[in-house]
């Protein structure tokens, strides 16, 4: 057999120097946050809105889990940007992005269309979301050591 990986160049000194970038870290959990920044901000301004969204997927009192998700995407988002416990912020969001998905985007119970298709991308969307989270969390927890 014949080892092809020493033909696979490495990429360039300069993509490495920016992949790696502090600034580029910090622009990739911001991106990989986005939703559990914007969602809680768009609770806080339209609160009769969220209290209608916790109602609706039967989430009683609502105004007591619009609350606290609200809470709970802002700091555990927080956690994952600073640094601060990323890893318990990471896996906190992976395991609310399952339970969520399997709360709101129940494609399986849909007739066949247009909305059931868009249900069933955004669900392994988010399946995916929540494995790329297990992902900062493993790299977190051994500081990308490759272990």
């Amino acid at each position: 057999m014949t080892d092809h990986s020493s033909s696979i160049q490495r990429p360039s000194t300069l993509l490495s120097r920016v992949i790696a970038a502090p600034a580029t870290r910090t622009a990739a959990l911001l991106a990989l946050c986005a939703a559990y920044i914007q969602g809680p901000l768009t609770k806080i301004f339209d609160f009769n809105g969220a209290l209608a969204e916790m109602a609706h997927f039967g989430l009683h009192p609502a105004g007591f889990f619009a609350v606290a998700v609200i809470v709970f995407e802002l700091t555990a988002s927080a956690m994952v940007v600073s640094g601060f416990l990323r890893w318990a912020g990471a896996l906190a969001l992976s395991g609310f992005t399952l339970l969520a998905t399997f709360i709101a985007l129940r494609f399986w119970e849909m007739a066949p269309g247009m909305d059931r298709m868009m249900a069933t991308n955004a669900f392994f969307e988010h399946l995916g979301l929540a494995g790329a989270f297990v992902i900062v969390a493993a790299f977190d927890l051994t500081k990308g050591e490759g272990k």
